[in-house]
């Protein structure tokens, strides 16, 4: 296959491109930012504070950790021994006066990107966006409990009286706090779990346990259920001899004796009360226990019990909400107290005596609920003041503050921002947050969330709202919404040449950008290429510099695909221009072609001292994004671009073809913004056979999922203006945070703004 050179581009073709640049030239010049004020204009947003991203930290995706660390600078700063995040750049922390983060449940950075039109006011307000990964937990209930650096707690301690001075170095506080909270702070995360040995799901050693019918997440106002087992010594180790269980009312369920399946070695009467006489009629298996625990206990049952592990590991069984008295009445260096020194400085209850033969297994079990419900009841800061003396074995005196030593403070970020006096809250749909019930509002609409948060007399320091309107929504096919994006990237091209490879096309189309892939579209008459780019950019600039150039002396048509998710893609495609992110960058791709010893050409790989002095005398380069075919020019402001632009055609001359930047800058790709490609897809474009025009569903699915995208850009569209809403009543001064937490299959996207 023989590619003409330039020269065989038509005039018309050039022309086209360079009215295409003029018009779009026009078109920025109205846009450039207006001359700043006179005066104290310019002065007084440089007071403001401001939040960026380093270009090579742009396509670095973040996580939640990632993320708690910027709150954590931005509410407590250096000042608080708080460490800037190396990923960010918060200028003038000190000034922040607010931090307010909006979850919004069900979207992805698919979703933004798909129906970017709809969402106008989220693509227009904020200017930082970052790739996020979703969190395995809760977000919303990650933000308030994640710890603070020691040195920065440390630093933030307020003088405080001789007794909470005290109080705020006990090991029961450090870890949950001074204030009361409902019985979903005290449920055992999944890393706990794992800490303490707990039976978890796919955990090696725990292989064949059964697992009961968990919900995903249990509330304040979920059943608390005590348990206690007592086991025998068999040849096998510790196994299950007796199980009880009782109700959030103390009365017993279950109490069951249970027949080990192995010999037993020793009966342990003294401590467990099983004696042999009691097993030898007892025909109860350890899979009959599993099979009545599994129909007594709801899906949003807690367990209760003391050191229940070992427990569950007895009865094989995996329960993912469970409650630890032995680690709520904590001590120093992970020692515990056993049940029965706490029933009866707390509970003033004698269990375990020397008189019985044995533990009770209901008694304990009653005994391990209780002292749970009385934790919750009273709140750390209430046991620790009643029982610090009995239970921990000492007393505080009121001192004068500067007689003492150094306190040290709870480390979770909620519990120092109350420790400084600033207030915390959490608005949405009932969920399991470490905070107060006072400090929570629970929403069932995202319009209704939003009104009372306008309606409040002050904004909270911190503010976390999650909206979940959308997470109700069925999901459509990831794949659809992957191929539309897509689509975005893809040209035809045709007639070609009888017996051109992939290959020949590939390097072609290579002087606009890299191409992902390269399908052959062949009939009984001519063949067409499907090609497929990286890069928005690399679609554009085929159309503009392809289109029409001859091949064998007949010139080839160069075009988009024709369907229903592309009837919007030059309003797209102008508002991505225009996008924030892009203001200052400009796409540049090498189109000379050198030739190989073989004499087969190849277009010349860029570097960025070519980039930098051959676009520098534009104005100053802040950063270049180097590929091997092309680059993104980050210039210092608007009109150094505009420049550029203005100068296509002799840049065209020196080889370079340019285009303003479409691809968002944190995107290393624009097809990243989509899920995996599944296999069967992967296989029907490596097929290369000319898709017919039904295939991947009939009129009638694609009737269905025009819909579908209408509606959702409809449902899009109420979100934004909330979100607007929303910013609006926001103080100045407030870093703004709105998460799209993604999903299993597809990232989330974070996107930062502060307030102006």
């Amino acid at each position: 296959m023989n590619l003409e050179h330039a020269s065989s581009v038509t005039s018309e073709t050039s022309g086209e491109l360079s009215s295409a640049a003029e018009a779009c030239n026009r078109r920025k010049r109205k846009r450039v930012a207006p001359p700043e004020a006179p005066g104290g204009a310019k002065r007084s947003k440089g007071r403001s504070p401001s939040i960026s991203v380093p270009p090579d930290s742009l396509q670095r995706a973040i996580g939640a950790s990632e993320l708690t660390a910027l709150l954590h600078y931005a509410a407590l700063g250096r000042a608080g021994g708080v460490r800037r995040p190396s990923w960010c750049r918060l200028r003038r922390q000190r000034r922040v006066t607010a931090v307010n983060v909006v979850i919004v449940e069900g979207l992805t950075q698919t979703h933004f990107y798909k129906h970017y039109l709809a969402l106008r006011h989220l693509r227009t307000s904020y200017t930082t966006r970052l790739t996020f990964t979703p969190s395995l937990g809760d977000l919303a209930s990650g933000i308030f409990s994640g710890e603070v650096l020691k040195t920065g707690a440390a630093s933030l301690q307020r003088p405080l009286g001789g007794r909470l001075k005290a109080l705020m170095t006990h090991p029961v506080i450090t870890k949950f706090g001074t204030q009361r909270r409902g019985l979903t702070a005290y449920v055992l995360t999944e890393e706990e779990m794992i800490k303490r040995r707990y039976p978890v799901k796919g955990l090696p050693g725990f292989e064949g346990f059964v697992c009961t019918d968990c919900a995903d997440r249990v509330t304040d106002s979920s059943p608390l259920y005590g348990m206690d087992c007592e086991m025998v010594h068999t040849e096998r180790g510790y196994e299950l001899a007796r199980v009880s269980l009782v109700d959030s009312d103390g009365s017993c369920l279950l109490d069951d004796l249970v027949k080990p399946q192995n010999r037993i070695l020793n009966y342990l009467t003294r401590f467990s009360g099983i004696t042999k006489a009691m097993l030898r009629p007892i025909t109860t298996s350890l899979r009959d226990v599993q099979v009545k625990l599994g129909k007594l206990l709801p899906s949003n049952a807690v367990l209760v019990g003391h050191s229940l592990e070992s427990d569950l590991v007895a009865l094989k069984l995996i329960h993912r909400h469970v409650m630890d008295t032995s680690l709520l009445y904590r001590r120093d260096f992970g020692q515990r107290f056993k049940l029965k020194v706490l029933a009866e400085v707390v509970l003033q209850r004698q269990i375990q005596t020397e008189d019985k033969t044995g533990h009770n297994p209901v008694e304990d079990a009653v005994a391990a609920l209780e002292l749970a419900q009385y934790f919750i009841k009273m709140g750390p800061s209430q046991v620790v003041e009643r029982h610090r003396e009995e239970l921990w074995g000492y007393t505080t005196v009121d001192e004068p503050a500067d007689c003492e030593p150094e306190a040290k403070p709870s480390l979770r970020f909620a519990d120092v921002l109350q420790t400084l006096g600033r207030s915390v809250a959490y608005m949405g749909r009932r969920s399991d947050v470490p905070l107060d019930l006072s400090n929570q509002q629970w929403h069932n609409s995202d319009k209704a969330l939003v009104a009372s948060f306008r309606r409040r007399t002050g904004c909270p320091f911190l503010s976390v709202l999650k909206f979940s309107s959308l997470s109700d929504r069925p999901r459509p096919e990831p794949l659809a919404d992957a191929r539309a994006l897509r689509d975005m990237c893809v040209a035809f091209a045709g007639p070609l040449p009888a017996g051109v490879s992939e290959r020949e096309v590939r390097r072609l189309f290579g002087r606009c950008g890299a191409v992902r892939s390269v399908r052959l579209l062949s009939s009984p008459v001519t063949v067409h290429a499907e090609v497929e780019f990286e890069l928005l950019e690399g679609a554009v600039l085929a159309l503009k510099v392809l289109n029409g150039l001859h091949v064998h002396g007949q010139p080839i048509k160069v075009q988009r695909p024709v369907n229903a998710s592309l009837l919007d893609l030059d309003l797209t495609l102008d508002a991505l221009m225009r996008d924030g992110t892009n203001a200052s960058r400009l796409y540049a791709a090498r189109s000379r072609l050198s030739a190989r010893a073989n004499g087969a050409p190849r277009p010349d790989r860029l570097s960025e001292e070519a980039v930098r002095e051959t676009f520098g005398r534009f104005g100053p380069v802040e950063g270049v994004v180097l590929a091997a075919r092309h680059a993104h020019i980050q210039f210092q402001g608007p009109a150094d671009r505009e420049a550029a632009l203005g100068s296509s055609e002799d840049l065209r001359k020196e080889k370079y073809l340019v285009c303003p930047s479409l691809t968002p800058p944190h995107l290393p790709s624009w097809v990243a913004t989509t899920t995996t490609r599944s296999s069967g897809e992967e296989e029907d474009d490596a097929g290369g056979e000319e898709r017919p025009p039904g295939h991947a569903g009939s009129q009638v699915k694609a009737d269905r999922a025009a819909d579908e995208d209408q509606e959702m850009d409809l449902l899009l569209g109420k979100l934004d203006r909330r979100l607007q809403k929303l910013l609006g009543s926001l103080p100045e001064g407030t870093l703004s945070v709105v998460v799209l937490p993604g999903g299993a299959s597809a990232q989330g996207l974070c996107l930062m703004e502060v307030k102006q």
